[in-house]
């Protein structure tokens, strides 16, 4: 099992930025890795990053990538998403959750708990 904490969402202009932080304690090796998804309103869910715990691979969304880098340190356990040029678009709740690479695409593979709530508005 995996216990997570979300942190660091909050309302910004758009052009701007956030950093989205994810602890994550638990059987985190029991998974591929740790991602970040998200949710809009009236939308599906979608996936964002995703991280691989062990070769540190990194996978995005086409409509992130460019501006959005997931990252991670191991000595903390933390799982950070930088988001950079931020649109009206990515207005949504974000949550972490373990994911899982099947060919080119990846998928949660854990709960989604309470995330995060982000807003890109003037």
């Amino acid at each position: 099992q995996v216990h997570i904490v979300e942190s660091g969402g909050g309302k910004v202009q758009p052009g701007g930025s956030l950093r989205l932080s994810c602890v994550a304690s638990g059987s985190i090796r029991d998974y591929y890795g740790i991602g970040w998804f998200r949710q809009a309103p009236g939308k599906q869910r979608e996936g964002v990053s995703c991280i691989g715990n062990s070769d540190g691979r990194t996978h995005y969304a086409d409509s992130v990538k460019g501006r959005f880098a997931i990252s991670r340190d191991n000595a903390k356990n933390t799982v950070y998403l930088q988001m950079n040029s931020l649109k009206p678009e990515d207005t949504a709740v974000y949550y972490c959750i373990p994911c899982t690479v099947v060919g080119n695409k990846f998928y949660p593979n854990g709960a989604w708990g309470q995330g995060t709530q982000v807003t890109v508005s003037a």
